[in-house]
């Protein structure tokens, strides 16, 4: 791991300047020179986001991004926007041909929280305005980004979501478009919109009645229950479990032992998702199905959304989950 982006554990203060790590004796200059053009078809302003720190592995081939949040842990529409970015950087300069990638992984720097999912404040502003519009319009930037992510941005790669902490609402809906979630004991995972009379509109419908049917989609989107990593580990939604802060281990170690049959692994993620066939415009439709029911919330409603965004903020910091 060089710099492009500091320290892997967040440790480390992020470098003004790329350096270069030590030289190894054991490469040859082949093996330099391949490294040195690699790191030169990486974009620098994949390192300058602001709300994303991203590093990139050149001995593993992975690309490690963490939301670095502004407030409130939560997809806001400057997240949105460098979502985007990142993207289009990654799918512009990575590839065959291009800086070399196989593995995709995104975590989080907010500590012991993932994501808590929409812009709940945006949310309730909207549907006091009654601008129904505004409320679709984000809902499609989400579903968008998450259907790149679901084809792996047309890239050979895997994708990986390390989970350390909660992942609730979109925050959950967001994991389920990765080819496979790392996941430490202790993480939490919810979809809470029921209780302000809403459902969760960015996907949990789509891919959790493809992973577990409909009828236990339903339950879990509707019943208003936190899992543990370790329960959605039993129902197949986590697919590793990594002890308490070793969830970066965890995912090098699954990097690891993938390797030998990454091709293999590539090409299984890929018919998977054909024969799950989740499609943007399926993902758009129920987009516009829950903006058509947000805009119908009740004055109690909002409030009760406004309370839960405050009660999120005020829990952040008391919780312990490695970053």
């Amino acid at each position: 791991m060089d710099r492009l982006a500091g320290g892997l554990d967040g440790r480390e203060e992020m470098a003004e300047t790329s350096s270069a790590p030590a030289i190894a004796f054991s490469q040859t200059a082949e093996d330099l020179l391949v490294q040195s053009q690699a790191r030169l078809q990486v974009p620098d302003a994949l390192f300058r986001l602001d709300q994303l720190d991203v590093l990139y592995d050149d001995d593993a081939q992975a690309l490690w991004t963490y939301m670095r949040p502004v407030g409130r842990p939560s997809f806001t529409p400057q997240m949105l926007g460098d979502f985007v970015t990142w993207q289009d950087l990654i799918g512009s300069h990575f590839g065959p041909g291009r800086a070399p990638l196989r593995y995709l992984v995104l975590g989080s720097r907010a500590p012991g929280v993932f994501c808590f999912g929409g812009d709940l404040e945006l949310f309730a502003t909207l549907i006091r305005e009654g601008n129904r519009d505004g409320l679709a319009a984000y809902g499609y930037r989400c579903v968008e980004i998450l259907s790149r992510n679901l084809h792996s941005l047309d890239l050979p790669i895997l994708t990986i979501g390390l989970v350390q902490g909660q992942a609730l609402g979109g925050g959950f809906e967001a994991l389920l478009s990765f080819d496979y979630i790392v996941a430490e004991r202790g993480a939490t995972f919810g979809l809470p919109e029921v209780k302000f009379g809403l459902f969760p509109g960015m996907g949990a419908h789509a891919f959790l009645t493809r992973k577990l049917g409909s009828a236990l989609a339903d339950r879990v989107i509707m019943d208003d229950q936190t899992f543990t990593a370790e329960e959605l580990y039993e129902r197949g939604i986590v697919h590793v479990l990594a002890e308490p802060g070793q969830g970066e281990a965890a995912v090098r170690a699954f990097m690891a032992k993938a390797e030998r049959r990454h091709a293999g692994l590539v090409g299984a993620r890929r018919a998977s998702k054909r024969s799950e066939n989740v499609t943007l415009h399926e993902l758009r439709d129920i987009v516009d199905y829950w903006a058509d029911s947000a805009i119908k919330l009740r004055e109690q409603d909002l409030k009760l959304m406004q309370r839960l965004a405050a009660a999120q903020v005020r829990i952040r910091p008391q919780v312990s989950a490695a970053a």
